[in-house]
């Protein structure tokens, strides 16, 4: 067989068998396997540090877009890949195209990338969107990614010699004017099997979090308590877990004494705890609203921990979600009375968005901290890190006091009139409370009270109000700050890391004519 015609036979036969490969892994994605389409960038995203990462996403549109891009470019790669592999194949193949290599296909497209994919992926291989426990989920997801690879290899290699098939009583190995039909053929079939790619890409797509991805809290709207449906939300997976209670449990080991394992019914027979406590992302803008306020109920982790027998080296919590995110907390965090693990938000059972069944409240911590879809606590040394901390977000994960102005918008025209000008607005100090807010019209020269309509607790925001009388038609620029309920003024930390959370002063401008 010629050279061209070999390279022909090999990139067409890898491309079906890519495609047919590539509609395996749909198909598992919904059933919530995971596979490497979407762990792929997980396990390379910490490696990309938050600066170049942000200018990335900003470059693609924001993190829904970068995503997107990241699946795409992921499911692309792996049809070249397997056309370039066939193509190898194929000229493998050449001087003898109907001769039989199972067992040597079997070890270069089965056996190679299982042990590659093992090895490169394993920090990740325990992601679960259903909610299996991590061990078994990492065996899940190898089983469907050999399950992936069979699919490819078979169809390789069926494909190739259905291409190379001789005529009917001849010997000859070369191509005949029946290869032209029968490329047609396999270029059909992998149309159709396309066709079913698609449809299910259509319906992961309606699974996927773009629809509340990113979604914020501010403006007129903010209440006390935040509605589920609109408290802001963070995540870094293309479809988020959906978890099936009765799949799921709870391991708490590493540095403990007593190792166990907790179903979700044994963790309703501890003390309930009832806790509002307010959430706030680490990269929440100065005006943005990523921060939300919730009544959560579950139990104190302390009292998961405490009969665990924490060793002396423990200095640290991991806490693992079935989606394979992880962060870290102090062990004397963990132990504080206020920490808990939450199984219900404002009276009914966590939205699956929000973590369902069970996610961590940590107070006073930014939300990368309030770990989701939780399915395992860890006790570790003082040298132990999670996914944004592995990425070089931090080093300080407290947050700083905050406060934002909600009402009137930045650029809003007024005329003089005899009625006050409403302003509004929140402040928080993570678990320290607020004990004042204060409003300036002359870009901080002078101050003035506002009122705190909901003080609400130490571990919540605060919501203000002021009655802003402008003396004369101009351009005013508004300025609110907090102090919070230890005394501590807001302001502007010069040596603050931007990866740690911005810090200053929210000003807008509004414009009063007569």
């Amino acid at each position: 067989m010629s050279r061209s015609k070999a390279l022909f036979a090999g990139l067409l036969a890898g491309l079906i068998a890519g495609i047919a490969m590539t509609v395996v892994m749909l198909v598992l994605a919904c059933f919530g396997v995971a596979t490497p389409l979407a762990i792929i960038g997980d396990r390379l995203s910490v490696f990309i540090k938050p600066g170049p990462f942000l200018s990335i996403m900003g470059r693609v549109g924001g993190y829904n877009h970068l995503k997107q891009l990241g699946v795409g470019s992921t499911m692309a790669g792996q049809l070249v890949v397997s056309a370039l592999g066939g193509a190898v194949f194929g000229l493998f193949m050449r001087s003898n195209p109907q001769r039989r290599v199972t067992a040597t296909t079997m070890s270069i497209f089965v056996a190679l990338p299982i042990i590659a994919i093992a090895i490169v992926l394993w920090p990740v291989l325990g992601t679960s969107y259903i909610g299996l426990p991590i061990a078994s989920a990492g065996a899940i997801t190898l089983i469907g990614f050999a399950l992936s690879v069979l699919v490819f290899e078979r169809t390789l290699v069926a494909s190739f010699h259905f291409l190379t098939r001789p005529k009917s009583g001849t010997e000859s190995g070369e191509f005949t004017p029946a290869i032209g039909r029968r490329a047609l053929i396999l270029g059909g079939l992998g149309v159709l099997i396309a066709g079913g790619g698609v449809a299910l890409l259509r319906k992961l797509y309606r699974a996927a979090t773009f629809s509340y991805d990113g979604t914020q809290y501010k403006g007129r709207i903010v209440q006390p308590i935040t509605p589920n449906d609109l408290f802001y939300c963070v995540t870094k997976n293309v479809v988020d877990p959906r978890v099936n209670v009765d799949l799921w449990h709870l391991e708490l080991n590493g540095l403990v004494q007593n190792p166990v394992t907790y179903r979700f019914q044994d963790l309703k027979g501890f003390n309930l705890v009832e806790q509002e406590t307010t959430l706030m992302c680490i990269s929440n803008g100065l005006d943005a609203g990523l921060m939300s306020n919730a009544v959560w109920k579950g139990i104190a982790l302390r009292d998961l921990l405490d009969p665990a027998g924490p060793l002396a080296d423990a200095q640290r919590v991991r806490l693992c979600g079935v989606d394979n995110y992880t962060d870290t907390i102090p062990i004397e965090k963990a132990l504080d009375p206020t920490t808990l693990l939450a199984w219900a938000m404002n009276g009914v059972d966590l939205p699956h968005r929000h973590g369902y069944p069970l996610r961590a409240i940590v107070p006073g911590y930014f939300g990368e901290k309030h770990v989701k879809w939780l399915t395992r606590i860890e006790l570790t040394g003082a040298d132990a890190k999670g996914f944004y901390e592995t990425q070089g977000w931090g080093p300080d994960f407290i947050t700083p006091t905050r406060s934002r102005i909600d009402v009137p918008d930045h650029d809003s025209r007024f005329t003089i009139h005899d009625s006050p000008i409403e302003m509004k607005g929140i402040a928080f100090g993570g678990d320290r409370g607020i004990s004042r807010v204060e409003i300036s019209d002359n870009d901080g020269e002078t101050w003035a009270d506002a009122k705190i309509d909901y003080p609400g607790t130490k571990l919540t925001w605060a919501l203000w109000s002021y009655d802003w009388r402008p003396d004369d038609a101009d351009d005013y620029t508004l300025v609110v700050r907090a102090t919070d309920g230890e005394g501590a003024v807001q302001e502007w930390e010069e040596g603050r890391s931007p990866f740690s959370g911005v810090t200053g002063f929210h000003k807008i401008v509004v414009h009063v004519t007569v």
